[in-house]
C-alpha cells in the first residue's frame, strides 16, 4: 500500500512549496498549464483573485507587492498565457518589484503541442528571470530559490513547469526545504563612509540653494523625516520623484514632484538650485526632465547603488553609498546649521497658493477642465482612502493632489504603458481590503482592460474608478496637434463609460456637475458597490509635459 506522501502529484508538491513561502494572495488566469496547481493552492488557503486577462494578473501582483512590501505572486498558463504578460514584465523589472509567476510549460513528452513556444527568450528579453523546472526531486527547492532571488534581486522570476510533469506522482520522503524567509541573509542598512560624508558636507557648505529630492528608495528606508530635519538645518527645499510623490505633502517647503510633472513653482525653484541631493532616487530621464530642470546645479546622490549615468545622461558627480535614511542622518550631523534665507515665509506662501499649471484654455460648453475635476476630487475624497494613478495624459493632472501622502497614493509608471490602472487598483484593493480604493484613469486606458470591471464586481472589491473622458488617447491627440498632424487616429469619441459599468453590474455615473461629488461619495460609501464616474473633459487642455516637449507651442495655439 502506497503512503500518502508517495501518492503526491507534482502540482500538489509545488502548491505546498508556495504556501510555505507565506503566499496569501495569488492573481490568476487559468489554463491547462496552471489550473491544477492553482486549484491546490486555493484549497490550501491562498486567496485567489481570478482576473480576465493574463497581463492584469501580473500588473495586479505588482501593485500588491508595492503596497504590502511582500513578493507578488501571479499565475498564467503556458504559451499564449505567458506571451500576454510581456508588457507587465519590463515595468516590474524597471520598477524593481519582486514577483514570482507560475507559468507552466508545454508537455515535454509530446512531439507537437499547439501552445508550445520557447518561453525563456521572451522572459529574458524583458529583463526578468526564467527558470525551467524539469526535475521533480528539485522542484520544491527551486520554488524556494525563486522566492529568494525575487526578494534579493528585486525582480520578477517566472517558473515554467511542463504540464505533463505536473501530473506525475513524485516519491518525496524528505520534508520541504526551509522557506526563503528562514535562510535569507539578514542584511543591515549600509552605513556611509566617513570620507564620503566629509566630502559631501564640504559640497553642501559651498552651496547656497539646495533641493533634496527623495525617491522610492527614501520611502522604503523611512527617510522622510530625516530629509525634513536635514532640509531645515541646511535651508533646503524638498521634492520627490513621481513614485514617491506625497512623501512631504504637509511640508510648507515641499515643491512637489521633480521631473516632467513638476509644477510651475517647482520648476522655478529647481532651475535656481546650485545643489541637488538625490536621496534613494535613480535620477531617471523623467525625474530630471531630460536634464533640463537644474541647468547650473551640482548633483549629490545618496543611494545603496550610486550611479553616474542613468538612461543615457550624466546625472551625478558626487556620491554617498549608503542607506537613504542613514546617509541623510550622517550628513545632518556633519553639516553646520545655516540661517533660513531660501526657506522664507514668502516662498512658502508662493508654494501654497500658486497652481501647478495656470495656462488658460477655452473649454467647450458641457465639458470640464480636467484640472477642475482633480481639484474637486482632491477636496472631497476622504483622506484615508487609497488612491491609484494610471498612465497617459490624464496622469499628470491626477498627480497634482498636494494633500495626499505617499502611503495612500500609488504610482507605477515604468515602461510608459497605459492600460495598467485597473489592474493596479485590483492589486491595491487586495492589499488593503478594508479601505475604499479610488482609481484615476483615462478613457483610453480604462477601455484597454475594461473587462476587469467584471473582476471587480465578482470579487466584491470596493473600487471607485474616476475617468477623465476626453474621447481618445490624450497624449497622442496633443502631440499630433502640436506637430501639425491630423488627430483622427487618436480621437474615438466619448464612450458612455457609465452605461458600460452598469452593464458589468457596477454603479455608473456621468458627472456633469462637480458640486455633486460629495453626494456621490456618500452614496458610494453607503451602498457597498464599486462604481465608475465618467467625467467628460475637454481635449483642449494640454498638460505642461506636452507643452514643454513641443517647445514652440505655436501649433498648440493654432488648433484652438
Amino acid at each position: 500500500m502506497k503512503t500518502e506522501i508517495e501518492q503526491t502529484k507534482v502540482y500538489e508538491l509545488l502548491s505546498r512549496a508556495f504556501v510555505q513561502e507565506r503566499v496569501e494572495t495569488c492573481f490568476a488566469l487559468l489554463g491547462d498549464g496552471n489550473m491544477k496547481w492553482a486549484s491546490c493552492l486555493s484549497a490550501l488557503g491562498t486567496r485567489m483573485i481570478y482576473v480576465r486577462h493574463e497581463h492584469c494578473a501580473v500588473a495586479a501582483a505588482m501593485a500588491y507587492s508595492r503596497k504590502t512590501g511582500n513578493i507578488g505572486v501571479a499565475t498564467v498558463t503556458c504559451g499564449p498565457g505567458l506571451t500576454q504578460i510581456l508588457t507587465a514584465l519590463p515595468a516590474a523589472v524597471r520598477a524593481h518589484i519582486p514577483l514570482v509567476i507560475f507559468a507552466g510549460e508545454a508537455p515535454i513528452k509530446s512531439n507537437w503541442y499547439n501552445q508550445a513556444i520557447d518561453q525563456a527568450p521572451f522572459v529574458r528579453a524583458a529583463g526578468a528571470v526564467y527558470k525551467s523546472l524539469h526535475h521533480p526531486e528539485l522542484m520544491a527547492q527551486e520554488v524556494r530559490d525563486a522566492f529568494l532571488q525575487a526578494k534579493l534581486k528585486k525582480r520578477p522570476v517566472i517558473l515554467g513547469v511542463p504540464l505533463d510533469l505536473q501530473n506525475t506522482p513524485v516519491n518525496i520522503t524528505d520534508p520541504l526545504p526551509d522557506p526563503s524567509h528562514l535562510i535569507a541573509p539578514d542584511i543591515k542598512p549600509i552605513q556611509p563612509h566617513p570620507q564620503e560624508i566629509a566630502r559631501a558636507a564640504k559640497l553642501i557648505k559651498e552651496s547656497r540653494r539646495i533641493v533634496v529630492i527623495a525617491g522610492i528608495g527614501a520611502v522604503q528606508s523611512n527617510a522622510g523625516e530625516s530629509c525634513r530635519k536635514f532640509s531645515m538645518k541646511c535651508d533646503a527645499l524638498l521634492a520627490t520623484s513621481l513614485p514617491a510623490r506625497g512623501l512631504f505633502h504637509d511640508d510648507p517647503f515641499s515643491i512637489g514632484i521633480s521631473g516632467g510633472y513638476s509644477s510651475q513653482v517647482g520648476r522655478e525653484c529647481l532651475s535656481d538650485a546650485d545643489l541637488i541631493i538625490a536621496v534613494g532616487c535613480s535620477l531617471a530621464q523623467h525625474n530630471t526632465d531630460g536634464g533640463k530642470l537644474w541647468p547650473d546645479a551640482k548633483v549629490l546622490q545618496i543611494d545603496v547603488d550610486p550611479i553616474a549615468i542613468s538612461q543615457g545622461q550624466l546625472v551625478a558627480g558626487e556620491h554617498v553609498r549608503a542607506d537613504a535614511r542613514l546617509g541623510v542622518e550622517a550628513l545632518t550631523v556633519a553639516v553646520t546649521e545655516r540661517p533660513n534665507q531660501w526657506r522664507s515665509s514668502a516662498l512658502s506662501e508662493f508654494i501654497k497658493n500658486k497652481p501647478a499649471d495656470s495656462t488658460p484654455f477655452d473649454i467647450e460648453p458641457g465639458l470640464h477642465d480636467p484640472r477642475n475635476v482633480v481639484s474637486a476630487l482632491e477636496s472631497d475624497v476622504p483622506m484615508d482612502w487609497e488612491l491609484v494613478n494610471s498612465s497617459g495624459h490624464c496622469s499628470y493632472f491626477f498627480a497634482q493632489m498636494p494633500s495626499r501622502p505617499v502611503e495612500r497614493f500609488l504610482t507605477i509608471r515604468e515602461f510608459g504603458a497605459i492600460g495598467n490602472g485597473i489592474s493596479f487598483a485590483i492589486g491595491v484593493a487586495a492589499a488593503r481590503p478594508n479601505r475604499p480604493v479610488v482609481l484615476f484613469d483615462g478613457d483610453g486606458s480604462l477601455l484597454m482592460h475594461v473587462q476587469e470591471l467584471e473582476t471587480i464586481k465578482r470579487h466584491e472589491l470596493k473600487i471607485l474608478v474616476c475617468v477623465l473622458n476626453d474621447g481618445g488617447y490624450g497624449s497622442e491627440i496633443q502631440k499630433l496637434r502640436a506637430d501639425g498632424f491630423p488627430d483622427e487616429g487618436a480621437v474615438f469619441g466619448r464612450t458612455d463609460l457609465a452605461a458600460i459599468s452598469q452593464g458589468f453590474g457596477l454603479r455608473g455615473e456621468r458627472v456633469e456637475d462637480l458640486s455633486t461629488i460629495p453626494e456621490l461619495i456618500e452614496e458610494f460609501e453607503s451602498n457597498g458597490r464599486a462604481a465608475v464616474w465618467d467625467f467628460p473633459v475637454s481635449d483642449r487642455v494640454v498638460s505642461p509635459v506636452i507643452q514643454r516637449s513641443h517647445a514652440s507651442g505655436k501649433n498648440l495655439k493654432s488648433v484652438f
